[in-house]
């Protein structure tokens, strides 16, 4: 049975690391409202974005175009957002799960990371980075979308890569992150969406055609992609930091009160104990 000093010494780091806990919940908390706001005002562009192009290619009919079909090489490239720091949950073994649990074959992937800690761990994997810019996470802008945008598309129209897709988290609300993979090139739409499309009441003209109008507007796109992903996954970290140490916080909060009963039991055997000890050495001297 462990002593009272060990107890009380467990304890009191216990305690400690709780202070931490509380603290680094309060910091997510604060920097969760300001990302959620952010992926709320990103969102909007995003949605019309991807409605624009939708309809440009319900209208298109077969539009031949190097963005529309898939690249002669072999080779996709992975865009993998995660964070540059841990104590999130699962927050980035979900992500890396999707990558490692698809069915592309390592030797055909191309990591385009951001975010440290994915880029670790597929590293170790043995997947081949290409592009490590984890430092766009700590703080992304639009810029920085589309300079990430530019690198993978010239990649992609130089026959590089063949195909691209964006690993990252979706932030529905506060508590839920669902971690996912899209494909962004050769663009794939749902034929339910492109008729939906085709049959809304939109009068659409190219000026000066359709070709240079799909040059000029999907590079946008996939910039708005790629910043809508950033600025989501930030919110998502940062609700599932705050989740993490919400709970690691309540959990050593019940470890504290289980070593304070333990501690108590201790002090109250000890002073049995010594009360023992003193009736029986009185009755010896009596005796």
């Amino acid at each position: 049975m462990a002593s009272m000093r060990d107890i009380k010494r467990r304890k009191s780091s216990i305690q400690s690391t709780q202070q931490i806990t509380k603290a680094m919940k309060l910091v997510s908390t604060v920097k969760l409202q300001k990302a959620k706001s952010r992926a709320e005002q990103t969102n909007p562009y995003s949605n019309y974005m991807y409605q624009t192009v939708t309809s440009m290619l319900a209208r298109s009919g077969g539009i031949d175009h190097p963005y529309l079909k898939k690249g002669t090489s072999t080779k996709k490239a992975i865009v993998v957002i995660t964070s540059n720091r841990g104590l999130a949950g699962g927050y980035n073994s979900n992500l890396i799960k999707l990558v490692t649990g698809s069915d592309f074959s390592k030797d055909d992937v191309e990591i385009y990371a951001i975010g440290g800690k994915g880029r670790e761990v597929l590293e170790r994997r043995g997947y081949h980075i290409k592009e490590d810019d984890s430092y766009i996470i700590e703080s992304p802008s639009y810029d920085d979308a589309a300079e990430l945008c530019k690198k993978v598309l010239t990649d992609y129209t130089n026959g590089t890569i063949g195909e691209i897709y964006l690993v990252y988290t979706h932030f529905k609300n506060t508590v839920v992150h669902e971690p996912k993979l899209m494909k962004l090139l050769p663009i794939e739409f749902d034929e339910e969406e492109l008729g939906a499309a085709a049959e809304a009441n939109v009068l659409m003209n190219y000026e000066p055609n359709e070709t240079e109008a799909l040059d000029m507007i999907i590079p946008k796109y996939v910039t708005s992609l790629f910043y809508g992903a950033l600025v989501e996954a930030v919110a998502s970290e940062n609700g599932a930091r705050m989740q993490a140490m919400d709970s690691a916080t309540s959990n050593a909060e019940d470890m504290i009160s289980d070593l304070t009963l333990k501690y108590n039991r201790a002090r109250q055997g000890s002073i049995t104990q010594e009360l023992t000890e003193i009736i029986a050495g009185a009755s010896a001297i009596s005796g």
